[in-house]
């Protein structure tokens, strides 16, 4: 099969280190970006994955950004869906009662009420600074100008966020994707969204799932890599994921998308 178009997730993924891509990866991509469609497809904002397109060479390709919620073709907008200010106001009360900080964020906006290890650790890998803006002011103002959230980080300690993650469950697991990024941190994003989504809106007409060959690392990336022509997960991946995929490459590391398309691609 000859693949047409090639989606990769970005943090585990393709990136070798925890913010580049590698020159080895970079090589591969400029040997098949003429023939293949490069889409980035990540929970990252769209300025976290502008600096890697640009390393790519392949700013002109759209890019899937917050799990599918923010769909961008250089500056047009080919959709987006967000978590409302009604849901934020729940989620929000239930972060406060367990100490948890929030991280909102809406197209190139990430706001945080204070500085942290965490939110460091962010600003260092993704390459983007927040601002830092009391969480009810943002919302009072999204409210008012009908916005909301493309996604929402929940940073807190291992028990706190083991408790928001099942009072989660309970109460927004309907219309809410949650995700365990880790230990310590919950990413949430809108239910009727996902990176397959994304695709799917992506394709024209002459093109099918059949098509696409994708790589992932971590549970939101399951339905990509389980629907697509072709799904690759990275020696790293959890082993879920390389339990429903087609074939297990090299870790991110190791540059395994690098290493895949070279041998097959």
């Amino acid at each position: 099969m000859t693949y047409t178009i090639l989606c990769s997730d970005l943090d585990g993924t393709l990136l070798t280190t925890k913010s580049d891509v590698s020159k080895i990866t970079i090589s591969e991509i400029e040997r098949i970006k003429d023939k293949t469609q490069i889409i980035l497809v990540s929970a990252r904002m769209p300025k976290a994955m502008r600096y890697i397109q640009k390393d790519l060479g392949i700013i002109q390709e759209p890019i899937i950004c917050y799990n599918g919620a923010l769909i961008l073709e250089g500056d047009k907008e080919i959709s987006s869906t967000i978590i409302t200010t009604n849901q934020l106001e729940v989620i929000y009360t239930l972060a406060k009662k367990q100490q948890i900080k929030l991280g909102l964020y809406y197209k190139d906006e990430w706001y945080v009420e204070e500085d942290s290890e965490r939110v460091q650790k962010e600003k260092k890998h993704t390459k983007v600074a927040p601002v830092f803006k009391n969480i009810d002011t943002v919302l009072k103002e999204w409210q008012k100008k009908e916005a909301g959230a493309h996604k929402v980080m929940l940073m807190g300690t291992k028990e706190s966020a083991d408790i928001a993650f099942s009072q989660l469950q309970k109460t927004l697991s309907k219309v809410l994707n949650i995700y365990r990024s880790n230990d310590t941190l919950i990413e949430l994003a809108p239910k009727s969204v996902s990176k397959l989504s994304a695709i799917k809106e992506l394709l024209k007409k002459n093109e099918t799932l059949e098509n696409v060959i994708s790589f992932g690392d971590n549970y939101n990336d399951i339905d990509m890599l389980q629907h697509t022509g072709c799904g690759i997960a990275v020696g790293n991946a959890r082993e879920e994921v390389k339990r429903i995929a087609n074939a297990t490459t090299l870790k991110n590391t190791e540059n395994g998308v690098a290493h895949y398309i070279k041998q097959h691609l």
